[in-house]
């Protein structure tokens, strides 16, 4: 049997190839209906059934895709438990990619909760007892001084971008060792249905250094290395084996996502990696592009510029940080001041408390830019009264810490007060919706990390914004991809910034919105991609010359579609 190799003019790059493959040969019969990346289950037609052998393995009726959807996602919804639809949707997608993606787009406010935030948590605690079909690549510290060989195994040659995790910090759950991978394969589902990446360029990778959670290593199902985890040269030696490898079989152009490593690794990472790789960190620079995309959009609801605010930090992590030094770096290129005076409007409040600086002898390397001059404070009440901030963000993993007392003091400095509880899953975040909705009195502008439901407050309907990374990195990733950069800058984050703000429309800001409804994602990221890509051309980090005059369409026309091809 055969099929047109391509489903856009963009699936998927082959570089330096001389001649265009334009047929590619596939499985007929029982085995072709067993081929996620080209079944198409009661969709073929009785033309296709005669050509391929199918003829008596499918019932006889003909039913197109669009029908296939709506049978599929009323099952969905017949479903009580999130995680039953989790592994629904993760064997749909194993049994036919196609319908998966169509589904997924077409529906991705009511899916987008149940294939990634909150629902992969619980799936990532659970991954050893309901995986049944092994997705991505493992590799352990058993396959040491042959990971080459491994990322060889893996079917798949034009591979464009990789998203790993070592599972030691996943979402506000900790360490949950290899069964981490849940969120390498929810995150590229994504970066295909959100941000148009082809499926089959896509590779999800866990680095199974062991884990420190007892619980997984009494657990008979847990599917990892049963030992504690490595550290210090040995896990450092396989890392880099698999950087050096992934260079090595996919060259200069591969995306490597890190994804949910624990603080410590994560800026090592990324500082050890940016100038000879083109590596993106999400939980530090995917996040910092989001939440400073909703502030800079809240400007048009509280007034004033970036520079007129104060800002407060609940949480000095890898995300706090993060975001921190991109507002500063925003801040200092909007007034042309030095980043060291654009650090001064914001402080952070770690478990000891404000970060200030009396304790920076004592402070990670990542915490200590925040150190500034002021008398030490122990609880974020009196902070929040102290410094009199206009945006309050928590990034702290920790579950109701915006208290009553703190959400009412916000409410008395602030007209607006922007209050952003960002962590994940829901039961972390750091108040809901109707808490902080409540306690304002209607006044503040709240988006979180994880959804919430509208909130009905004195006869207004207030719909909470997700500050949801998803709103980037698809889009990142594709500007990255479609312009063949080669390494990742902040400017580049930056303009994705800058291009979210710009889609929140005035209808949105009318109902309280700092972000824009993902029913328009796909516009979204192909948005994002194009100011992203424009960025990587000015700086000459972009390898895919000449550069196309119409970024914005040539990212779409690059974008994967999941409709059913015809077969000869």
């Amino acid at each position: 049997m055969e099929t047109p190799l391509k489903d856009s003019v963009f699936d998927c790059y082959v570089d330096d190839q001389g001649v265009t493959p334009w047929t590619l040969s596939v499985a007929s019969g029982y085995n072709l209906l067993r081929d996620p990346h080209h079944n198409k289950g009661l969709a073929f037609t009785e033309k296709e059934r005669d050509a391929h052998y199918l003829r008596g393995l499918l019932p006889p009726t003909v039913i197109p895709q669009d029908l296939q959807v709506k049978k599929l996602l009323n099952n969905l919804r017949q479903y009580q438990v999130p995680l039953q639809k989790y592994m629904a949707m993760m064997d749909l997608q194993e049994s036919n990619e196609k319908l998966f993606y169509k589904l997924l787009i077409e529906h991705v406010e009511e899916l987008l909760p149940v294939v990634y935030t909150p629902t992969v948590g619980e799936a990532c605690q659970k991954y050893g007892s309901i995986v049944k079909r092994p997705q991505g690549l493992y590799i352990s510290l058993k396959e040491k001084g042959k990971i080459l060989e491994v990322l060889r195994n893996w079917p798949e040659r034009n591979i464009q971008v990789i998203v790993v995790t070592d599972g030691e910090r996943i979402l506000g759950l900790g360490d949950l060792g290899c069964q981490g991978m849940g969120i390498p394969v929810g995150k590229l589902s994504l970066y295909t249905a959100l941000g148009g990446v082809c499926p089959s360029a896509c590779l999800p990778v866990t680095i199974d250094v062991g884990t420190n959670n007892e619980r997984m290593l009494n657990d008979e199902f847990y599917i990892g290395l049963r030992q504690k985890r490595a550290t210090g040269q040995e896990y450092t030696e396989l890392v880099h084996e698999f950087m050096v490898a992934v260079k090595q079989n996919y060259g200069e152009k591969i995306l490597i996502q890190f994804e949910d490593f624990a603080n410590h690794n994560a800026f090592d990472l990324l500082e050890k990696y940016s100038n000879t790789h083109l590596v993106f960190n999400d939980d530090i620079q995917g996040t910092a592009s989001v939440v400073l995309a909703g502030v800079v959009a809240a400007l048009k609801l509280v007034g004033g510029t970036l520079a007129d605010h104060t800002f407060l930090f609940l949480g000095a992590g890898e995300a706090g940080t993060g975001i921190a030094e991109l507002i500063a770096l925003e801040i200092s290129k909007k007034t042309s001041t030095a980043l060291e005076d654009a650090r001064k409007k914001i402080w952070l409040v770690d478990s000891k408390g404000l970060i200030v600086s009396s304790r920076k002898e004592s402070l990670q390397h990542f915490k200590k830019p925040w150190a500034h001059e002021h008398e030490p404070i122990k609880d974020l009440i009196d902070a929040v009264k102290d410094i009199k901030p206009t945006v309050l963000i928590g990034t702290s993993g920790v579950g109701r810490t915006f208290t009553k007392d703190v959400v009412e003091a916000m409410a008395a400095i602030n007209e607006k007060p922007i209050i952003l509880a960002l962590s994940n899953p829901t039961s972390q975040s750091e108040c809901t919706a109707e808490e902080a909705y409540t306690w304002t009195e209607g006044r503040a502008i709240f988006a979180s990390g994880s959804p919430f439901d509208p909130v009905e407050y004195e006869g207004n309907v207030f719909v909470p914004g997700q500050a949801n990374n998803a709103y980037i990195f698809p889009g990142f990733g594709l500007g990255l991809i479609m312009s063949g950069t080669i390494r990742v800058r902040d400017d580049m984050l930056l303009a994705a910034s800058e291009a979210l703000a710009a889609q929140v429309t005035q209808e949105n800001f009318d109902k309280g919105l700092i972000y824009p409804p993902f029913t328009n994602i796909r516009k979204i990221s192909a948005n994002i991609a194009a100011k992203v890509a424009a960025k990587a051309y000015e700086l000459g980090l972009a390898t895919r010359l000449p550069q196309p005059e119409d970024l914005v369409n040539h990212a779409e026309s690059c974008m994967y579609n999941p409709s059913y091809q015809n077969y000869r």
